[in-house]
């Protein structure tokens, strides 16, 4: 699908932006709007570097993420039960504005594109190009869109989207509670948040092992009150948690 027959999702992603985050060399032509210079990726752990491996994007939802979720410890959901317990997190339908923050190739932005409706999006928001150009290949559609920024600083006014997703990568990016906080910064009234996210379960050996498996690759593990906490902190409410092996599922809504 060419920028031109995207049913103006593109444009419509960018109207999103705050104006002091578009640069003036701001680019589309890979299908995606570009707002970062043209550096190389800021990312040293194994498991970052990953990420922006264009051989790691092209096989992410065949292969790379089902081993790497077994690994993480087979939380029991596949692909599609996961993207629906997201979408049901969410409340996902009709008109809403969505993010995918850390999207990779849009898998889960394509499916949250198809439960909108009229002027509704999906916006997938990521660092890597591997990740966005595989997105632009596979996950497009008439209300799904893909920017190139960084998490840390969503280029986005406060209340900005009624549902806000993370799956699958608060445990790999830098300062992920600054990450926490943006994601809530732009959570519209009304909106849900939903995380899904390593756990590094209670027993102290367990954690150790865990823990010390994690940080070789550079993952991070959470423990059970570091998000629920940050939420309710933030004034969130409805603050559910789902615990399934090493990983989490936490959602909540802003009043």
């Amino acid at each position: 699908m060419s920028p031109a027959s995207d049913g103006g999702a593109l444009e419509r992603a960018r109207a999103l932006v705050r104006p002091d985050a578009l640069r003036a060399s701001e680019r589309t032509d890979a299908g995606y709007l570009d707002l970062l210079p043209d550096t190389g990726p800021p990312r040293s752990t194994a498991a970052q570097h990953a990420m922006n491996n264009r051989l790691v994007a092209a096989v992410y939802e065949r292969i790379w993420r089902p081993v790497w979720t077994a690994a993480m410890g087979a939380n029991g959901l596949s692909a599609g039960d996961e993207r629906a317990k997201a979408a049901a997190d969410l409340r996902l339908g009709g008109e809403q504005r969505v993010l995918d923050v850390a999207c990779g190739p849009g898998n889960f932005t394509r499916y949250f594109g198809e439960r909108l409706t009229g002027e509704g999006i999906a916006v997938g928001f990521d660092l890597s190009r591997p990740m966005l150009d595989q997105a632009v290949r596979s996950g497009r559609g008439p209300r799904v869109a893909y920017l190139r920024g960084d998490a840390r600083r969503l280029p986005f006014d406060d209340w900005t989207f009624d549902a806000v997703c993370c799956h699958a990568a608060l445990y790999l990016v830098p300062e992920p509670m600054t990450v926490v906080d943006e994601m809530i910064r732009v959570l519209a009234p009304g909106g849900r948040i939903a995380v899904m996210t390593s756990y590094g379960r209670e027993h102290p050996l367990l954690r150790s092992a865990l823990g010390l498996v994690a940080g070789t690759l550079g993952v991070r593990m959470y423990d059970r009150a570091t998000l629920p906490d940050a939420f309710a902190a933030a004034g969130l409410t409805e603050v559910a948690q789902q615990i399934r092996g090493v990983t989490q599922f936490v959602s909540a809504r802003r009043p």
